[in-house]
């Protein structure tokens, strides 16, 4: 299907009726389609349909936040919705949302209740409602939202897709309407973590910690709470989140308890304490101008914060502090923490009878996670998803973790890292692999070095081979191509054992990559084993002899 044949078939479904609460402004068909049209198809995203959640500016088309008195035109897209348009996606509209991304519900908004795409009596979850249900119903193949209390998360638990809400700060908050300023994440939603992972690669900024993984470890470390510790869910949705964690053991996961008090507490903060003063100081004088078009429930959140005064949110600064450490004490070693993404799946019925106590109870599980910096990825599992929570700027840890939830290969993470050729006891299955596992290295695939080389089996502990280049008599030998953080090379180059050295190794394609090599001298009188063709050749013929 054409990227045209795309948008007929999204405005047909469209014009049927599917969901219109789901969206608060939509482009006109004749204007997408040229853009599809346009769309060049060497592009990662080329003719991929795109919704855009209504506090994120998108040129031309009025930001609403979910209040028709506040709107605007915007003269140029959030730096997010640029990126995506220059990777080929197509943008449909804008997308309903609870008012001022206040909420976890989806029903707090004058444009409409957002029903669930699979069920009209269920909550579609908030604030990103309409974002979650185009994407679920495949009129979008993406969808922007934003999370700060849960809302790139919990809609997508409810819509059974998949959810990525970044380190805080890696997507540009330019061009959104903030909720709570410090805390604001730009998410996306797709039906696949593959997909969803794409767009995030290409929104999320280049300059990374240099020491941000790649990727999660073959044999990650996930913190599991105990069944005693889910509060506020029922029996049966205690089980599918034991099961999902039973899967991500069979998938290769060294399971860990985890007591999950700090993180429970610090979560709420985030509106019972002196945070929600930010949601004031983003939209607060403006409600107090405009109180027609309000929602009664964000009215009174956000009207509430006008009196904190400034010594709370200075003492809840500093409790924050003292959770956090101790919230990351008892997440000690591991990798990732596995958590329910919601704890009930509330109907629009049970909202209406309590806006307020429904909400809070949805974001249980979420709320923390922007206070304490951290990366998460939501994923389909069981009734309502999991969601795989990792530290700050170890997103590609939550994608690794996630992938191996739903039996997918691992995404390509949205920071870059330097290319590094092993030959020997690093490769995968080798006594020291681990030392690229461990430092957040990704395995990018076989490689073989261009014929001019020639490799040794070295008498060193544990054995590895040596590899020379030669002036003439060189062949090509087998390897494996990594990819590690700036500062994991750095640290190999430091601590690297003589003869072994790291320097330019030509491949057999042409191109050089930093690569293993071995001192000359020392190569000098040790075996040559060239003709194996590469490490792992030579140590299955030694077993066979």
């Amino acid at each position: 299907m054409t990227p045209q044949d795309r948008v007929r078939a999204a405005y047909a479904r469209l014009a049927r009726g599917e969901r219109p609460e789901a969206w608060i402004t939509l482009r006109d068909e004749a204007d997408v389609l040229a853009d599809a049209a346009a769309v060049a198809p060497h592009l990662p995203l080329a003719g991929s349909l795109l919704a855009v959640k209504d506090n994120i500016d998108v040129a031309g088309l009025p930001t609403t936040a979910g209040h028709p008195g506040y709107a605007y035109r915007p003269s140029r897209n959030a730096p997010a919705v640029q990126r995506l348009i220059d990777a080929g996606a197509v943008v449909l509209g804008k997308t309903n949302l609870d008012q001022f991304a206040t909420g976890l519900v989806g029903t707090r908004s004058p444009y409409g209740v957002v029903r669930a795409a699979g069920d009209p009596d269920l909550v579609a979850g908030g604030s990103s409602s309409g974002s979650a249900v185009a994407v679920a119903l495949g009129i979008a193949d993406l969808a922007l939202g934003t999370d700060t209390a849960g809302s790139g998360r919990v809609p997508a638990a409810f819509q059974g897709i998949v959810g990525i809400k970044p380190t805080p700060g890696r997507v540009p908050t330019t061009g959104v309407v903030p909720a709570c300023r410090s805390f604001d994440c730009v998410t996306v939603f797709a039906r696949d973590l593959a997909t969803a992972q794409r767009a995030m690669t290409v929104m999320s900024d280049a300059d990374w910690p240099a020491d941000a993984p790649l990727a999660a470890p073959p044999y990650p470390v996930v913190a599991v709470p105990g069944r005693d510790q889910l509060t506020g869910m029922s029996d049966e949705w205690r089980d599918a989140f034991e099961q999902a964690a039973k899967t991500l053991e069979t998938a290769g996961a060294i399971l860990r308890p985890i007591r999950l008090d700090p993180f429970l507490t610090a979560a709420k903060l985030l509106y019972d304490g002196g945070f929600v003063a930010e949601r004031y100081a983003a939209v607060g004088a403006f409600l107090d101008d405009h109180p027609d078009g309000a929602d009664p429930a964000v009215a009174a959140i956000i009207g509430a914060a006008r009196d904190i005064p400034a010594h709370r949110l200075v003492t809840d600064t500093e409790r924050l502090d003292r959770l956090r450490a101790e919230a990351m004490a008892e997440w000690g070693d591991a990798d990732a923490l596995l958590l329910p993404t919601a704890p009930i799946h509330p109907t629009i019925a049970e909202v209406e009878a309590d806006p307020i106590g429904v909400n809070a109870r949805v974001g249980t599980y979420t709320n923390f996670a922007n206070l304490f910096g951290l990366a998460a990825v939501a994923v389909p599992a069981g009734p309502l998803g999991v969601q795989v929570i990792a530290r700050g700027h170890a997103d590609a840890v939550a994608a690794g973790v996630a992938a191996m939830l739903t039996a997918t290969p691992a995404p390509a993470p949205a920071a870059s890292g330097l290319r590094l050729l092993v030959v020997g006891a690093h490769l995968t299955g080798q006594p020291l692999n681990h030392q690229l596992t461990s430092a957040g290295g990704r395995l990018i695939g076989p490689a073989r070095t261009a014929a001019e080389y020639r490799l040794h089996a070295l008498p060193t502990r544990p054995p590895k081979p040596g590899l020379v280049r030669v002036a003439e008599g060189g062949a090509t030998v087998d390897g494996e191509l990594w990819e590690l953080p700036p500062a994991a090379l750095g640290r190999f180059l430091a601590a690297l054992p003589a003869p072994m050295t790291l320097g330019p190794v030509r491949l057999a394609g042409g191109t050089s990559v930093t690569g293993f090599l071995c001192e000359p001298v020392a190569a000098a009188g040790a075996p040559d084993i060239t003709a194996h063709g590469g490490w792992l050749a030579y140590l299955s013929a030694s077993e066979e002899t």
